[in-house]
């Protein structure tokens, strides 16, 4: 994570940036940005994606949006690509990290087999997405269907990982700000939104170590709000057309397709993976791609892209996380969060333990000391477990490993790590989306989701906590006689408690070092 720079370092730093300055090249070239927008809907309707909609969406009440929880890896990647080969006019993709992988040069080359059908292709990336990776991005680029923008990119010193290094901590009021959205948009009709990026380990692909995760597939009124959503990003000053920074030669796509081609026919057979995606979803309608849906009234959410251009933190009125503290606050009955990244701060901590105090069941998933990726996110969290479990609100965290015979939506990992970003209110509403209980989220981020009013959702939420609470998955931190904490589990189907807290001496010393640095405020 970025963290605070003194003037005096910045003073002591100015001829490095200068030399870094000369090393890496000079500011962008400034190139005029195309206008563009999302499908109206009588164009999204003439589509075969957003002809199905309408007609199944004929049959509700016209406030109302169809939803699936996606919470396999494996289908929510096969979705994907499925929507993709069936888009007609449109794809919009936004996320914020953009790994090399069997996953996504799947999607790469469906995209440009898209862009050849005559399918408009626009891909905004945050602009961490865009390291080691701008010679490929500027390839697809070369598209004269695909456009690559870069939100709140590094306008100098991008040549060298130390001169962006450099330059990022020169400029840390705003380079610490990141647009961590996610959203998919097939034809303007069909939109996926919630915690996964691009990349294997996001979609059961990676044969080490796989996230659990979530997303929501949405249909209706919340898929043309979610498109308005990502018209606000791709228009906003600091989405900058990735050909400012790198541009390639005319016809690179070429190549690129023929290189993604080459290799893709040769995991055709040999990947189980695909081979078993490819018998599931390959011949799909699109009733039986989308199917089942649950019909409810629903609300898209986001923070608005000026809140990465600002200065300080923004009014929390004005955020995604205003909106969300507003419906905390109404509670009456249980609260669920699943966050891959908790940091309750302390006024969401008190709010927590005034509602366990007033009798509202308050339950929190996140991930242990040993499967987190970010162990200095988990030293700043561990300091709330106290108050928190003695005011009644119940702690889980994820272990690193697992029983055979559980799942999280990671069938099969032997290693994995939470990355779901959802929350359960009473026994009616969720949210679904990119958005963690953390600072980061909170105050410097961009986040967008969903909260849908549907008991039928809300269970299947619930029931999926359930299972990631087991023993099996989870440890259940509790307090001992004399106030410590000691961990609840299972070893080999047989209970056990343990007074030390799980995970490695590095990953101890990275999180010591949020709290001995007081970096809680930038995580």
């Amino acid at each position: 994570m970025i963290g605070r720079a003194s003037i005096g370092a910045r003073l002591v730093l100015t001829p490095l940036l200068v030399g870094c300055l000369l090393l890496a090249g000079c500011a962008p070239v400034p190139v005029a940005r195309s206008h563009s927008w999302a499908l109206p809907l009588h164009e999204s309707e003439a589509t075969a994606l957003g002809g199905w909609v309408a007609e199944q969406h004929a049959q509700q009440a016209a406030e109302q949006s169809g939803f699936r929880l996606l919470v396999d890896g494996d289908e929510a990647f096969a979705l994907r690509a499925a929507l993709l080969a069936r888009s007609e006019r449109t794809l919009d993709v936004q996320t914020y990290i953009a790994d090399d992988g069997l996953t996504s040069r799947v999607l790469l080359a469906q995209m440009l087999d898209a862009a050849e059908r005559g399918v408009r292709v626009r891909l905004l990336l945050d602009d961490l997405a865009s390291l080691k990776n701008e010679a490929l991005l500027a390839a697809i680029d070369s598209h004269p269907q695909v456009e690559v923008r870069l939100f709140n990119p590094l306008l100098r010193g991008r040549g060298t990982l130390l001169s962006r290094g450099v330059m990022m901590a020169a400029d840390l009021r705003r380079q610490h700000r990141r647009m961590h959205n996610k959203l998919w948009l097939s034809d303007g009709a069909v939109a996926i939104t919630g915690g996964r990026n691009l990349g294997d380990e996001y979609f059961n692909a990676d044969e080490q170590r796989n996230f659990a995760d979530l997303d929501l597939l949405a249909v209706g009124p919340v898929a043309r709000d979610l498109s308005r959503s990502f018209d606000d990003y791709w228009r906003h000053h600091l989405a900058l057309p990735m050909v400012r920074f790198r541009q390639a030669e005319p016809d690179a796509w070429r190549e690129l397709r023929e290189d993604l081609a080459a290799w893709l026919e040769e995991q055709r057979h040999d990947s189980p993976y695909l081979v078993t995606l490819r018998q599931r979803f390959a011949e799909a309608t699109p009733g039986a791609l989308l199917a089942p849906l649950t019909w409810a009234p629903g609300q898209a959410l986001w923070d608005p892209p000026a809140k990465l251009a600002g200065r300080g933190r923004p009014a929390l009125e004005e955020t995604l996380s205003g909106e969300l503290v507003e419906v905390i606050d109404e509670l009456e009955q249980r609260l669920l969060i699943i966050s891959a990244y908790f940091i309750p701060t302390p006024q969401g901590a008190a709010q927590l333990q005034r509602l366990a105090r007033d009798g509202v069941e308050v339950a929190v998933i996140t991930n242990s000391l040993e499967a987190t990726d970010v162990p200095p996110v988990h030293g700043a969290y561990a300091g709330y477990r106290p108050a928190l479990l003695e005011s009644g609100v119940r702690l889980y965290e994820l272990r690193a490993d697992h029983q055979e015979s559980a799942s999280l939506g990671v069938p099969g990992a032997s290693s994995s790590s939470l990355h779901i970003k959802a929350l359960g209110f009473d026994r009616e509403r969720l949210f679904v989306g990119s958005y963690n209980i953390d600072p980061r989220s909170i105050w410097w981020n961009s986040e967008v989701g969903v909260l849908v009013e549907s008991q039928a959702l809300n269970r299947e939420l619930w029931e999926l906590a359930e299972l990631g609470m087991g023993p099996a998955l989870s440890y259940a931190v509790g307090l001992d006689e004399v106030g410590g904490l000691e961990w609840h589990t299972d070893n080999a189907d047989q209970p056990e408690v343990l007074s030390r807290e799980p995970g490695g001496w590095l990953r101890r010393l990275g999180a010591w070092s949020s709290r001995a640095l007081r970096l809680e405020d930038w995580l």
